[in-house]
């Protein structure tokens, strides 16, 4: 999937954070469904999941609830996968039934956004996680709004990291 980019080096959102874990365990906790639904989403929030189908054009198809029932769906279309090194998709808000939807909080938010993530193990037992994400068929305006919104978006991977290593430290080790 090549898309002629929009905007600059400065629009992709870069994180990395090394996390106690192999390689092929960091992996399928970002690529099968049920470990996905015990780490990743803002801490306090249900995640039930409509369609997960881990392939290139396969879909993660979830929804975000919090304790109170609103509800934030939301659809990643797989891009690349190559175990267990890297995994790209296009993230993007949807409604319950998969049709792509604005930010719920940030209309201007772009439509699609691209994100590739890359895992390196660095000991036997630790994993470099690095996530590049940025607008994906984006305008000015959306490309604005993705790039004003990276240290929320820190914030919030921060809160993600933080509950995938909660979720490995449970993982039994050999």
């Amino acid at each position: 999937m090549t898309e002629p980019k929009t905007h600059g080096p400065d629009a992709v959102f870069h994180i990395s954070r090394t996390v106690n874990g192999p390689q092929d365990a960091v992996w399928k906790a970002y690529t099968e469904q049920e470990p996905l639904m015990q780490w990743f989403g803002p801490s306090g929030f249900s995640m039930p999941v409509s369609h997960f189908d881990l392939r290139p054009g396969g879909i993660f198809h979830y929804c975000l609830r919090t304790p109170t029932g609103f509800e934030m769906w939301g659809k990643w279309t797989f891009v690349t996968i190559d175990a267990p090194h890297t995994l790209s998709m296009v993230v993007a808000f949807s409604d319950a039934n998969a049709g792509l939807t604005r930010h719920p909080m940030s209309p201007a938010w772009p439509l699609q956004t691209l994100s590739t993530t890359t895992f390196e193990a660095v000991e036997v037992d630790q994993t470099r996680i690095h996530i590049a994400w940025e607008p994906y068929q984006s305008n000015a305006d959306e490309i604005a709004v993705f790039t004003a919104g990276h240290a929320s978006m820190a914030q919030g991977c921060k809160a993600s990291f933080e509950q995938l290593d909660a979720y490995l430290a449970q993982l039994p080790r050999i």
